[in-house]
């Protein structure tokens, strides 16, 4: 081989060491080893959405206090860190009366209860001017948490919110629907319904989960009601309507 070699032209060595050619050769490096393709890992399931998570958990209860214990345990809602205490329900489910309010102030926050200070006051006003108290119904908010800063709630966290508040009503079985603010009444009430109408009237809403349509009737919000006196003329023409209603049952 080396005589062939020469005879071809080779006349200088490159290596410094002599090469045994015949001798088994070690395996390249393992950086020029053929490199098996890594196994693709399966994509993971996409997971739950915040409201998704709870319209789970809200399903799962099977009574108010149920219902309240899992509002407590729910973190799918940042409100829930800002707030101090979650506002629930209060009142009689067996009256069939169900009055839903804008999302828990200042003062609902401080207490946990709903319907708190100034608008609570307001509030306890209207009910006796038509014959009615706390005990005639059931009194709960639009959302358990306050946002911070007393900011309305954006449609994001409502959204988060609403499967709680559905529960609510199928649990509570309401004959009636109160709405408090246009919040409250553009959440609840179909979207041919959310129109600002001269007259009040009850309009026939359908709750996921429920099988039959509640009538619900939309009044000004209390903090409304509040900064606005003229708008009490809408109100009292609302609360007259459900006065007539509940006599008429």
């Amino acid at each position: 081989m080396l005589r062939l070699q020469i005879e071809w032209g080779a006349d200088d060595a490159l290596d410094t060491d002599p090469v045994e050619r015949l001798r088994e050769r070690a395996p390249p490096p393992p950086s020029l080893q053929a490199r098996r393709p890594e196994p693709v890992a399966a994509p993971d399931a996409p997971k739950a959405t915040p409201a998704e998570r709870a319209l789970a958990v809200a399903a799962q209860a099977n009574t108010l206090p149920e219902l309240q214990a899992a509002i407590a345990a729910f973190d799918g809602c940042a409100l829930k860190d800002t707030a101090s205490n979650a506002v629930f329900a209060e009142g009689d489910p067996a009256t069939g009366l169900l009055v839903i309010g804008e999302a828990p102030g200042a003062d609902e926050d401080r207490t946990g209860h709903v319907f708190a200070g100034r608008e609570g006051a307001l509030l306890d006003k209207m009910l006796a001017s038509i014959g009615l108290t706390r005990a005639d119904m059931v009194l709960a908010p639009l959302i358990p948490w306050r946002p911070p800063g007393g900011r309305p709630p954006n449609t994001g966290e409502v959204t988060v919110c609403l499967p709680f508040l559905h529960r609510l009503i199928v649990l509570t079985r309401p004959m009636r629907l109160v709405l408090l603010g246009t919040q409250t009444a553009n959440s609840i009430l179909p979207l041919t319904a959310r129109r600002r109408r001269q007259t009040p009237i009850w309009v026939d809403c359908t709750i996921p989960g429920q099988h039959d349509p509640v009538p619900a009737l939309a009044l000004p919000s209390l903090s409304a009601l509040l900064k606005n006196p003229g708008e009490r003329r809408d109100a009292w023409a609302a609360l007259r309507l459900l006065r007539r209603t509940l006599d008429s049952v």
